[in-house]
Order: structure tokens, then C-alpha cells, then sequence
């Protein structure tokens, strides 16, 4: 690979973690507009507990709906890894939901359109504290 066409690729992976952080951001900033540029129209969005939703319409009703009575208070990127036109990021996340403050370690798959918009976002999460049952 030539050092053209290195720096491009790094600057692409380096768009793509911009385009995850700004999405993250934008729950925080309940930033609706801003959130809707960071999808494709035909994206998915799967939530680490079950939920999915099947294409900006439904991503987007999501954001407003749960925007409309929660807040996200923290969502910090740890790390990214990509693989072709997907990438995985680990990170922590913090809410206020019905009155209630909680948080959880998690990670997200992202695939990305030809257009370096999110196609695909699958979450996962892992509970905080953890747990140690042997010692």
C-alpha cells in the first residue's frame, strides 16, 4: 500500500471513530439532528437488552421517545478495533431513567455504509460492578 493510499485509510478509520463518538454524544446533548446524520436510511440498531429497530425511521422515534423522558449522563469510548467496513468500540455508559441512575460497561459492533454513515449498530453490555466468585 502506497503512503496515499495509507493515509487515506487512516483517515477513513479515524472519520468512522469520530462519526461513533459524535453519535454517542449527541444522547448526551439530546441532539436529535445530529443523531439522524450518523445513520444510513436502511440502518439497524439492535440495544444490548433485546430491542432492534429497522431503519431510520424507527432508530430516529426511538431517540425522541427515550430522550423525551431519560438522560444519558455519560458515554466514554475506551477503545476502537475495525476490520474492513466494520468496527467495534468498548465504552461506558450512565443514565437517568424513571428517576433512577444506573451504568454498565459495554461494547458495539458498527458496520458502515459506502458513504461512512452507520449501517449496522449492535450493542452488548457487561454489568458494574463485576463480580469475582472465586477470590
Amino acid at each position: 500500500m502506497s503512503e496515499i493510499e495509507q493515509a487515506r485509510a487512516e483517515r477513513v478509520l479515524k472519520e468512522r471513530e469520530l462519526l461513533i463518538a459524535g453519535c454517542f454524544r449527541s444522547w448526551i446533548d439530546k441532539d436529535g439532528a445530529k443523531f439522524r446524520e450518523c445513520f444510513s436510511p436502511g440502518a439497524t440498531y439492535e440495544e444490548s437488552w433485546g430491542p432492534a429497530y429497522r431503519n431510520l425511521a424507527e432508530i430516529a422515534r426511538w431517540f425522541d421517545e427515550w430522550n423525551a423522558r431519560n438522560s444519558v449522563l455519560q458515554w466514554d469510548i475506551g477503545k476502537f478495533w475495525h476490520d474492513g467496513s466494520a468496527c467495534i468500540c468498548e465504552w461506558h455508559f450512565k443514565c437517568e431513567c424513571g428517576g433512577t441512575t444506573d451504568g454498565f460497561d459495554g461494547a458495539s459492533i458498527v458496520e458502515f455504509d459506502g458513504e461512512n454513515r452507520i449501517a449496522g449498530l449492535r450493542e452488548f453490555q457487561s454489568k458494574t460492578p463485576r463480580h469475582y466468585p472465586y477470590g
